[in-house]
């Protein structure tokens, strides 16, 4: 059974169809790519799966249970946990509180300071930002900002990471290193990740599957070599 299963999801915004009838499914510790130019719907698919807009039509299930309009901290309780393009930090509270906080929410309050010590030490360390836990949020640049997005979904407990660009802005020496932290993630701890990236190199080297949407549709399906080959993703891009 699948970790992410996503059925026939379309979704309207007035007369706009940012997406239509999309479907796919996610297996657990795979790395997914969503593939696709400006305005292919693959933000409004995140925000489908993560519960930040409801669908139009469709049905979203995760672990076996329908997470389909439920709300986006239910669903984070749950394990399936999204970062944003656009980095919002909290600049006043040091890198070690951004990720508590986190780690209360996920845990709905409940953790003990023990439990909660833990999961941001664990978290920092995943991410190589154990070192700069006690600065200002705002004092670390772009690529410790995106990798603090991620130890804040680490700490909310999240078996699945939906990570959106978090490769945007990088130079090629910190998308490197980037890319060496996921592929550990995923190899050490068994995470498994969606992701949404500009980057096509980097996205083709993580991927195990991508699928490549257009307009809201999906067009292609298939490992990194396949997608590669495909000439209708070689149209769109390319023209």
């Amino acid at each position: 059974m699948a970790l992410l299963d996503v059925k026939n999801v379309t979704k309207q915004f007035g007369g706009l169809k940012a997406l239509s009838d999309v479907s796919m499914t996610v297996e657990a510790g795979e790395i997914f790519g969503l593939m696709g130019a400006n305005g292919a719907g693959k933000t409004t698919l995140f925000s489908v799966i993560a519960g930040h807009v409801p669908p139009t039509a469709g049905e979203v299930h995760f672990d076996g249970r329908r997470i389909t309009g439920a709300s986006p901290s239910r669903i984070c309780r749950a394990g399936l946990c999204r970062t944003f393009q656009i980095v919002r930090p909290f600049g006043g509270l040091t890198v070690a509180e951004n990720v508590r906080v986190a780690a209360l929410y996920g845990a709905g309050g409940r953790q003990d300071r023990a439990a909660v010590a833990r999961a941001v030490d664990d978290a920092l360390e995943a991410v190589g930002l154990a070192d700069r836990r006690e600065i200002l949020a705002s004092g670390l640049t772009l690529s410790g900002q995106k990798r603090l997005e991620i130890a804040r979904a680490l700490a909310t407990g999240a078996r699945l990471v939906m990570l959106d660009e978090v490769m945007a802005g990088l130079n090629p020496t910190e998308i490197a290193a980037m890319l060496e932290t996921l592929a550990d993630l995923r190899n050490r701890r068994g995470l498994t990740f969606v992701i949404v990236e500009h980057v096509i190199g980097a996205l083709m080297t993580l991927s195990d599957r991508i699928l490549v949407l257009d307009h809201g549709e999906r067009i292609a399906f298939g490992t990194p070599d396949e997608i590669g080959r495909d000439a209708k993703v070689a149209e769109v891009y390319f023209g």
